[in-house]
This record gives structure tokens, C-alpha cells and sequence, in this order.
């Protein structure tokens, strides 16, 4: 009977433990802020704008901000962009005014344009008001950004910034005057994600002022880019949803605090090394569309998989898109495969092309950007505690 009872007593304690780690996750997964990316109109279905969208492609097919290479959770939802760039809604001031932006883990600022730019790429964006919000108060600083085909300059400015449910009041942030390279382009700022030490408007970036005000339940964020276009995409704030995405987590170490650059191993095709075959790095990087590389290893991954040139573009048959190899990313010693639909994009009028683009800087170190092609396949977890990125499987 003892017996009996101690294996009752047992088993309620079991389950009781089983309940409370059930209840801890779903507490867990309810202090993550999730913010929804959803998708945007594209330029690309609207005649007027197609070569304008075009030319934008052509300069910032690699990182969104020219940074060289320097050798409570939040879900937020995100719009796919021409199916590649991704947005998200944030709101500036009292009361809240919104602005899309792009969430760039390749830059530290937040700039969204003030009322007072009088440049063409503004008329088509929102601009802020700043008349219109009470807790609004202008700095003496300035700042100026430069972009592959443009740039802005602009002012610094303080006000209480909302991504979601996260709240950062007196949040120091950029105001543009000025912006050139950004016409007709369907967002209307950037948010940067990475290391205060690469801002240029030498103002405290939005996560860190999060993190250090305990805003968020862990120092961490997680990009998770859906499949499908129209809806699905999220970025987490101070967690990671583990419906996200597959297996474990793989933790890869920076090379450096300061800036998501991982190193990579080697780039294959089959058991053929192609590229990276000595030291070389990566930036993981939300504010990138393609996957970039050094010219020369960019035109022979080209040449493998059978891609032609035309204009700027390397295209490929359609019918051929399921029998294009893999080519895998080895990173920490973990393969990280792309599969030749995952790599390869075909635009409205039906005509595919290949999403590797030779990076316009010439470096002495072999260097790759891995943009959100490769962050489809792949969820990715930025973990500024550690100074890590968690790569695993997406759903």
C-alpha cells in the first residue's frame, strides 16, 4: 500500500511539474513580442514604376546601408518586399504617427523622414509631423548616411517610438531633410538592428535602449521569413518561438562583438568546394536581398549551375529550377543547403534569375552577405547577450 502510495505521489508530482513547464512555455511564448511583416505592393506589377524598381535592384542588391566590412518578447509582423525585402509598421510620437520600415540587422539607426524634405523620394513616403506630437524634442546633432545609390542627411530628434506592444519613450532617432536613391521605393525608413558602435547618428539604437531598460525578457531577436508571399513573416523581440522552425538551434560565435559577421567555413556543390575555401566571413544580414560574394567566385557559382548573363541579371529556364544542385553554406561546421528554388526568383513576367550578386566592394578578405534568400530557408536568431546568431531549419 505504501508502495502504492509513493508511486501516486510520485506521478502527481510528475504531472504537476508537467503542468507547471507547460504553463511556463505558454507564458514564455506570451512575453514574446511578435510583430507581423506582411507584404507590401510592389513596383514590379505597376508599368510606371518597373524600371524605376529595377534600377533600385541593380545598386541595393546587397546591403541595404554601405557599412564596410568591419573586419516582454516581441513578435512583429513584416510585409514581403518584391519578395525579397521585408517591412514592418512601427509609430513615432504622441499620438502615434506609423511609418513601414525595414527591420536591417546590417545598420544601427532608426530614420524615418520629417515633414520638412522636400526631396522627390519623400512625396511618396510618410513623413513625420512633428508639430503634431507632445513628447517631441529636436537635438543640435546632425547625421549623414551613404547608401550604394544614394544616401540622406538629416537631424537628430527624440520621441516615444512603438514597435507593437514594446515602448521606448524619449528614443533617439533620425529625421531626414534630405534623401536621394530612395524614389518611389515602398517603405518609408529604416530600423537598425546591429551594434551601436556602427551608428552613424551616434544616437543609442532602439533594441539596446529595450535591453537596457529591461523592456524585453531577453536580449535577443529572431527573424522569421514565411514562405508564402503574401502573409506569415514575423520578427520576434526578446525570444524565439520555437514553431518557428526545426530541430535545435545551431549557435554560431561572431567573429567579433560588434557587428553580425559569422565565419564561414566553405561554399559546395555536391562535395566540390567552389568557393570560401580558406578564411572567409559572412554577414547575416535582414537589410539584404541576395546572397553576395567577391566577382570573380560569384561568376564561376554563375557558370556551375548554368545561369546565362543578360543585363545586369543572370537568368536560368524556368523548367530547369528543380534540377538545379544544392549549394551549401558550411558555418561552424554545420551544412546549411540551398536548394535551387530557394536561390532562384521569377518575376511577373515569368522569367527566372539567380539571387547571388557580386558585392561592389573589393576586399582583402573573401567576404559574403547572406540576405534574406538564404534567412527564407533558414530562421535566424541575433543574440546580443552571447554575441551569437542561432540558425535552424524554417518551417
Amino acid at each position: 500500500m505504501l508502495r502504492n502510495q509513493t508511486s501516486l505521489s510520485i506521478w502527481s508530482q510528475e504531472r504537476s511539474m508537467k503542468w507547471l513547464v507547460l504553463l511556463g512555455l505558454v507564458a514564455f511564448s506570451e512575453c514574446i513580442v511578435k510583430m507581423p511583416l506582411r507584404r507590401v505592393k510592389t513596383m514590379r506589377k505597376n508599368p510606371s514604376g518597373k524600371n524605376m524598381m529595377n534600377n533600385f535592384l541593380k545598386e541595393h542588391a546587397y546591403r541595404l546601408s554601405q557599412i564596410s566590412f568591419r573586419g516582454l518578447n516581441l513578435t512583429h509582423p513584416l510585409s514581403n518586399y518584391i519578395d525579397m525585402l521585408y517591412t514592418g509598421n512601427i509609430t513615432i510620437g504622441t499620438p502615434p504617427q506609423k511609418f513601414q520600415v525595414i527591420f536591417d540587422t546590417g545598420s544601427s539607426d532608426l530614420w524615418v523622414p520629417s515633414n520638412f524634405c522636400t526631396s522627390p523620394a519623400c512625396s511618396t513616403q510618410a513623413r513625420f509631423r512633428y508639430r503634431q506630437s507632445s513628447t517631441f524634442w529636436l537635438t543640435n546633432r546632425t547625421f549623414c548616411i551613404t547608401y550604394g545609390s544614394g544616401g540622406l542627411k538629416g537631424v537628430v530628434a527624440h520621441d516615444t517610438v512603438r514597435i507593437g506592444n514594446l515602448v521606448s519613450t524619449d528614443q533617439p532617432f533620425g529625421l531626414t531633410l534630405k534623401e536621394y536613391g530612395f524614389e518611389n521605393i515602398p517603405f518609408d525608413g529604416v530600423l537598425g538592428l546591429n551594434y551601436p558602435n556602427i551608428s552613424f547618428s551616434g544616437a543609442v539604437p532602439i533594441f539596446d535602449k529595450l535591453k537596457n531598460e529591461g523592456a524585453i525578457l531577453e536580449p535577443v531577436f529572431a527573424f522569421y521569413f514565411s514562405k508564402d508571399e503574401q502573409e506569415g513573416s514575423v520578427v520576434m523581440f526578446g525570444g524565439v518561438d520555437h514553431r518557428y522552425y526545426e530541430g535545435e538551434l545551431n549557435w554560431v560565435p561572431l567573429t567579433k562583438a560588434g557587428d553580425w559577421i559569422v565565419r564561414l567555413d566553405r561554399i559546395s556543390i555536391g562535395r566540390k568546394v567552389i568557393a570560401c575555401s580558406g578564411d572567409c566571413e559572412a554577414v547575416v544580414d535582414t537589410g539584404t536581398a541576395f546572397i553576395g560574394g567577391p566577382r570573380k567566385l560569384v561568376k564561376k557559382i554563375q557558370k556551375l549551375i548554368g545561369a546565362r548573363r543578360r543585363g545586369n541579371k543572370y537568368t536560368i529556364s524556368c523548367s530547369k529550377i528543380n534540377t538545379l544542385p544544392s549549394v551549401t553554406f558550411t558555418i561552424n561546421g554545420i551544412n546549411y543547403p540551398m536548394p535551387g528554388p530557394a536561390y532562384i526568383l521569377k518575376d511577373d513576367a515569368g522569367r527566372c534569375s539567380t539571387t547571388f550578386q557580386e558585392n561592389r566592394v573589393r576586399l582583402s578578405t573573401e567576404s559574403w552577405l547572406l540576405g534574406n534568400v538564404f534567412l527564407r530557408v533558414y530562421l535566424s536568431v541575433f543574440d546580443r547577450g552571447n554575441d551569437r546568431i542561432g540558425l535552424a531549419p524554417a518551417v
